[in-house]
Order: C-alpha cells, then structure tokens, then sequence
C-alpha cells in the first residue's frame, strides 16, 4: 500500500466504513518498511504491538465505538522522543541499548489518543544534531528521490518514510529547521509552528532548549493541518506550551487560501543562495503576484546575522547534555562532528549564552517589523541543495558546508510559524522549496498559504524510490 495515493483523511475514512481494517494498513506499513530499505528511514520496528494496537481499534470498531480523527492512521516516531515499549537512542552509539520507553511523549500521547498506530522509530542524526540523518548505529537515510542523495535532517527519517510513501505521518522536531529541511529535501510540506503550539512536556528538557518546537509531518498540508488539531494546546508539563484557539486548523483551510500581501525577501540580507533556487523562487513570488497578491520586496530582515548566536544556545545545549563525557571512554563514541559542538559549547561564557538570548528578542522584533501588515513573509527555505551521501551540500555547485542550510535556523530563535512548501524539482532532479515565516500564533495564515501553493503547483509526491 502506498500511502502517497490517498490522504489521511481518506484513509481514515476508509478505515471508519470498514473498506479496509486498521489492521491490514498497519500491517501494509510494515511491509512497506521491508519493501524500502534501501532508504533507511527506520531504525526499529514495534511490528507486534503496532498489529495488536490495530486489532483492538478495529474490534472498537466494529462495536461502535466513537474513535479519533486519526483513526488506524499508520504513525513513525523519530527517535528522539519516547514511544512505549521502543527504545529512544537518539540515534547515538551511547543509548543503542537503553531500555524500551515506559511512557510516550507528550506528542505521540495525542496522535495516539487521536487513532494513529505507532509501527517504529525514524532515523535520525545524533541528538538531532545536523541537518542530514546519519548516524554510527544505524547509518545513512536516503532520499526517495535520489539514493545517491541524503534525506535532510535531522527529522530525515520521518520526513524520507512520509515522501516515499512508507507511513503515511510522523513525528519531527525543529531546533534549527529539523523538520523543514528535510520536507524540503524530501518535496514535500512541512511547518515547525510557533513554539508553544505543540507541548514538549516530559521528565526530560528537549535537547535544544528553548530552541525546540515538535510535530507531525505528513506529506499533505491538510493532513498536517489535520495532525495538528489533534496535537497542539496547552499541557500541564508544559508551562510555555499555548492555549489553543479555538480555530479548527484543517477546517480553515477549506477556506479561500490566498494571502492578501507577501513580503518577499530573496537572501534576508545574511545568506548567499543558489541562483537556481532563487529563480524558481522568484517564479512562484510572481504566480502569487499575478493571482492578485501585493508583492513587496524587503532585502534585508535582519540588522546582523543571526547565525552565530544561535550555533551559541545551540552549542551550549549540546555541552549542557553530552559535556560531562569529555575525558571518558563514551567520548569515542559520540559522532567528531558533534564532538566539536560539545567543546564548543564548553568554551561559551555564561554573557555568551545571555547575548545570545538578548539578540533571539531582537530578531523577533525585527522580523514583525519586515512583516509588517502582510500576511507572511517568503524566503528560499534551503540556501543551497542538499550533499551526497559523502560529500557537502552545494551553492551554485560549490561545496559550502553547513550553509546550504542557513535559512532556517533563527526561525528557531524568535519562535516564529515557518514552513516549507514545495516548488518543484531542480534540474538534477531534486525538490526545492519556498519558507513561508508569519507572525506569533499566526500559523493559521502559514497553513493556508501553504495550501495555496500546494493546490497551484500541484507537487508530484512519486519519488521514484518509494513503495513500488
């Protein structure tokens, strides 16, 4: 079965006029994971519990009883947060024995309480720490639409299992573009929502602090919409989490979608982007103009680039959850690159982390400045395309490290809806994509935007390595 023939809520549909029991799509999903390894986007699977879950919805069923939105709906949870009785290793040598999760995440609690089926964990980075998923216990997650290619990260393996069709949903988390890199790598949407949206409550803080936002990821804007509904308000573990609005999220976006004025703004004053992407970029700015938008044109967002204070509370959190291990055997265990985060962290002074803090402020200040009475301001969501397994990303075919990724991270930093929307496929064949950024507790005006994109750019959701 592959779910990128049908949405979630047909599928649910489906499942409630007993078509297809919740049962069998479980056990398609699970199928599909041995159909696709190539990919690698999961790293273990809960094959017996996922089926008996099934079996008990489906007998709910059939006596009748009221069942969720979600409702046999086949679930990945990335391995950073806890499922019960699968293992959280955070994708880390360190805790590739850890017991299997007592508990859910405040997340899957909801999705589960909604209907979705969890069938395993998705691959991902260590600690989520870059933004392609590989990793020394599991290893490399490819793209669906080129293997040679990584899938983003560091939510790459819920983000490859959704666009090659394996699940139709999954559970991402965004402390620097996490989920909307690899949705755009992936040719598919993806929003991280203002923080506070969906609770990241729990024992444990998340692993990027103050950075961090959790949600679905679905290949479809209203089936994320959908997910959404039944994840965000307010959590008693969660004294930042948000009070819900009272708007049915996927209903409103059965409304007209186009938004009224855009900012668009190409670089946002810091970055360098590949000319290819900023041309069909540019292009998608102009349908919107031709439709009737008001277009305007801002080059700069910023006063400063905001880059290097967030690599400071980024760093930070890192020495803060993995620094104590400097100078023990786990050392050589952690992944080098992530080493050198670590140590870098260690060497950020306490007035480092309070500037760093101090300018996340004035970035959102100066972001509703750029918005200003538009509705949503568009940027490139990747300045660069995504590396070969092996190799950097690249801008205008030059290796450039990290900075194929840099539009994404200080999104993170003012707490800002932002999402990814798919624009089509670059001439090697891979996705691109446009960020949609709105105003605090405006995800609203995201989502529809978004949704009007996707209706007029009609995505092709076929990656040629999904579920055959």
């Amino acid at each position: 079965m592959d779910f990128r023939k049908t949405t979630i809520e047909a599928l649910v549909g489906d499942i409630r006029a007993r078509k297809v029991s919740a049962r069998e799509v479980t056990a398609a999903a699970l199928a599909n994971v041995e159909a696709t390894r190539q990919i690698n986007a999961v790293c273990e699977l809960a094959a017996d519990r996922a089926l008996s879950d099934a079996a008990v919805l489906d007998a709910r069923l059939k006596s009748g009883d009221a069942i969720g939105p979600l409702a046999g709906v086949p679930l990945l949870v990335k391995d950073l947060e806890d499922a019960v009785g699968l293992r959280t290793t955070f994708g880390s040598a360190l805790h590739v024995d850890a017991p299997p999760a007592s508990g859910d995440s405040a997340l899957v609690r909801r999705l589960k309480a909604a209907g979705a089926v969890v069938v395993g964990k998705a691959n991902t980075p260590a600690f989520g720490f870059k933004g392609v998923t590989e990793n020394l216990p599991f290893g490399v997650t490819r793209n669906p639409w080129n293997t040679d290619y990584h899938a983003g990260g560091s939510s790459g393996g819920s983000a490859a299992g959704v666009a090659a069709g394996i699940v139709p949903l999954a559970t991402g988390s965004d402390g620097g573009g996490s989920i909307r890199i690899p949705a755009a790598v992936c040719g598919f949407s993806g929003i991280k929502t203002t923080q506070g949206q969906v609770p990241v409550g729990g024992a444990s803080a998340p692993g990027s602090g103050i950075l961090t936002v959790k949600g679905p990821m679905a290949l479809r804007v209203r089936d994320t919409a959908l997910a959404l509904d039944a994840s965000r308000g307010p959590d008693p573990e969660d004294a930042f989490s948000l009070h819900h609005d009272g708007i049915c999220w996927r209903a409103a976006l059965d409304a007209d979608n186009l938004p009224r004025k855009v900012v668009w703004s190409p670089t946002m004053g810091f970055a360098r982007v590949d000319r290819e992407i900023l041309a069909r970029c540019g292009t998608v700015v102009d349908a919107l103009a031709n439709a009737g938008v008001a277009v305007v044109e801002r080059q700069t967002v910023w006063s400063e680039n905001p880059l290097s204070a967030w690599y400071v509370i980024w760093a930070a959190q890192r020495a803060r959850t993995q620094g104590h291990l400097k100078g023990s055997p786990d050392w050589e265990r952690i992944d080098p690159d992530l080493r050198m985060q670590i140590e870098d962290g260690l060497r950020f002074s306490a007035p480092d982390y309070a500037n760093a803090l101090h300018l996340a402020h004035s970035l959102a200040f100066q972001l509703n400045e750029a918005i200003g009475d538009a509705d949503v301001l568009l940027t490139p969501t990747l300045a660069g395309h995504p590396p070969a397994v092996g190799q950097e990303g690249t801008i205008d075919g030059e290796p450039v490290g990290t900075q194929w990724v840099q539009m994404t991270p200080a999104i993170n930093m003012t707490r800002n809806p932002a999402g990814a929307a798919p624009i089509g496929n670059s001439a090697a064949g891979l996705p691109m994509s446009l960020q949609v950024i709105g105003r605090h507790r405006e995800d609203v005006r995201v989502l529809k935007t978004m949704c009007w994109l996707e209706d007029l750019l009609q995505p092709r959701f076929d990656a040629p390595f999904g579920v055959a």
